[in-house]
């Protein structure tokens, strides 16, 4: 049976839906008149006094819709009952877009990074950060083997996780193999002989960056056109993951 358009619409709409946790999360999130929030999540065993009272009075002041749950429901929309306290916050960012947007957002042009298995949500956000602050158009993140966009990763990335587009995906490899035809895709990878100092951008290029204890996987590697390594003096073997985009992000 094929899914009906306005199917189809609920669940583009869902997917662009950002769901932060936290009571001083959801206060810095209302506070902002530049970021769209779309609901508001409470647990119906909070104490509506003190941050909660505030979260309720800021909500109400943005005509922001109040959902209450139990605490298992509030859970499953958390993903994080431990640390949710109770409060969660959908977010509607219009940089936060399907990969496939990545080819009509960008007609000049593009210098993307594509990360795998960027499991910290520190290193996440310093990317989020170097990228925004540097020429990167844009970060194509996968919604598996990822670290989550969470609090962690907004305050690791110092208020620009709402200032650089992220284009979302299943798996890096579905979305990397829809983009092979039209971007130049390099690995960066130590064991590589070209070098990023040397290298000449193209008009159209990703950057695929993997963890530091297992770099991009061979089914990546076997999509991309060249690896580029970072040179390194004294004998250093690799960088930081959250160093080598911000080196990327600047290349001239």
């Amino acid at each position: 049976m094929k899914d009906s358009p306005e199917y189809l619409q609920k669940k583009a709409f869902v997917e662009r839906l950002m769901t932060f946790y936290g009571r001083n999360v959801a206060v810095e999130l209302l506070e902002d008149p530049n970021i769209t929030v779309h609901k508001v999540h409470l647990s119906d065993a909070n104490r509506m006094e003190g941050i909660v009272k505030k979260i309720i009075r800021l909500a109400q002041e943005r005509d922001v819709t109040i959902a209450y749950h139990d605490k298992a429901a509030l859970s499953r929309i958390s993903k994080n009952a431990k640390h949710d306290q109770g409060v969660a916050v959908d977010v509607l960012s219009q940089r936060y877009l399907h990969v496939n947007f990545i080819t009509e957002s960008f007609a000049k042009g593009y210098r993307l990074l594509a990360l795998e298995g960027i499991h910290n949500p520190q290193n996440l956000g310093m990317i989020i950060r170097s990228a925004a602050a540097g020429k990167i158009d844009g970060i194509i993140l996968p919604k598996k083997n990822s670290a989550k966009l969470s609090a962690l990763v907004m305050k690791a990335s110092a208020g620009t996780l709402f200032k650089i587009d992220i284009f979302y995906c299943d798996t890096l490899l579905s979305a990397l193999t829809s983009l092979v035809k039209e971007a130049e895709i390099f690995a960066l990878s130590s064991h590589a002989r070209k070098s990023l100092e040397t290298l000449s951008l193209p008009k159209r290029s990703i950057f695929v960056l993997g963890n530091e204890s297992e770099g991009v996987s061979a089914e990546l590697l076997s999509l991309c056109h060249e690896s580029i390594a970072i040179p390194m003096n004294r004998g250093v073997e690799s960088l930081n993951v959250a160093v080598t985009a911000a080196l990327i992000a600047f290349k001239a």
